[in-house]
């Protein structure tokens, strides 16, 4: 048995092609029953991490540990692990019953066993009553949701789902994130997805973590690294931000950051700060207009007193929900910022005040470390 709720443990795993190190010494765990996402750019070694853990891949330095056992040697077929991949690869001369059951007759399950489980199943992912429809003739999501069932139905320890979304259009995407959750919270089973789709990892996670060059840059649950990134590339991936180069220096006793250059932003960081260069990631909905509930707030809560500033207005888009404007606030400085809902509406080309609270940017020192 794993310790303490742990199912899955990297240790210092790295991963060679030839000359090209594509996995670079990574630390993590994932427990039992969690829903986990590994998420970055293309190429990052995501994939070949999640390879590794199937045992499709051998690490060439450090443990792939599953339920206490080090993987070392053991197969593909020998590990408590299902995939799903990013191209299906459904059998088209199968029904979907045979599909979903394929892995059990694999394993010597008998037929009447074996259609039992495979309609639970398709019960599970809201497809019961389709055991005897051809594959080719569902839906993308249908389909999708057939290869779930097909993973599933062997109960592995942790199912492994390589960008399984990646090819849905954006509505169907979000109705299969809502159908993923669910099926995670019925089965109760682990769940490691690899995407570079950040907006799926944070919806879906319960933890994630962060993977840039084959390092791990930070793990933790979505609103702590969407709030608190540990590096300006966590920040900057993660989410729209505003990543600005400033210096910090002191000022009467206290430090303060500016950016923008003479004419640019000064504000007193919510954290301790080290003079000398700086970066700040600041998010786009952080900023409000200062006519508009910014300065107002600024003794809510005991919240930190907060900056003003001053921009001209050089696009706006509006977006329904949301209006997106770049706002142009010298010295070559530009900044993104959203107002949310009916707010009151800003013409290209005028000048605005803005607000936002000292607890709002993330300051990393010249290291890249927050």
């Amino acid at each position: 048995m794993g310790v303490d709720g742990e199912l899955i443990r990297l240790a210092d795993v790295r991963k060679e092609f030839g000359d090209v190190t594509a996995v670079d010494g990574i630390d993590f765990s994932i427990e039992r029953g969690e829903f986990f996402s590994l998420v970055g750019p293309s190429g990052c070694g995501k994939t070949t991490t999640l390879r590794m853990i199937s045992g499709f891949e051998t690490p060439t330095d450090g443990q792939v540990v599953i339920d206490g056992r080090d993987m070392q040697g053991v197969p593909p077929d020998a590990r408590d692990t299902n995939l799903v991949f990013q191209h299906l690869s459904l059998f088209p001369h199968m029904s979907v019953a045979e599909n979903v059951g394929y892995g059990l007759k694999k394993s010597g399950v008998g037929k009447t066993e074996r259609e039992d489980r495979a309609s639970e199943y398709l019960e599970l992912v809201d497809l019961g009553g389709y055991e005897d429809r051809n594959p080719g003739d569902l839906s993308g999501g249908q389909q999708q949701r057939v290869a779930l069932a097909r993973a599933l139905v062997n109960e592995p320890s942790v199912l492994l789902l390589d960008e399984p979304l990646s090819s849905l259009d954006r509505k169907l995407r979000k109705q299969m994130q809502v159908e993923l959750r669910r099926i995670h919270e019925k089965t109760q089973g682990a769940f490691f997805y690899v995407t570079h789709d950040q907006e799926v990892a944070m919806t879906l996670s319960d933890r994630l973590a962060v993977m840039n060059e084959g390092k791990i840059e930070q793990v933790g649950p979505p609103e702590e690294i969407y709030r608190n990134p540990a590096s300006p590339f966590v920040a900057d991936f993660i989410g729209d931000t505003n990543l600005l180069d400033g210096e910090a220096h002191d000022e009467e006793g206290r430090t303060v950051v500016k950016v923008g250059g003479r004419d640019g932003i000064e504000f007193v960081p919510d954290e301790s700060v080290g003079e000398g260069p700086v970066s700040v990631s600041i998010r786009p909905e952080d900023i409000s207009l200062a006519d508009a509930g910014g300065p107002s707030a600024k003794s809510d809560g005991g919240r930190s007193a907060g900056e003003t500033f001053e921009g001209e207005i050089v696009e706006r888009y509006f977006q329904g929900d949301q209006t997106n404007y770049v706002v142009d606030v010298g010295e070559g400085v530009e900044l993104s910022v959203v107002m949310q809902g009916r707010s009151t509406p800003v013409e290209r080309g005028e000048r605005a005040s803005f607000w936002f609270a000292d607890d709002a940017p993330v300051v990393f020192d010249s290291a890249g470390s927050s």
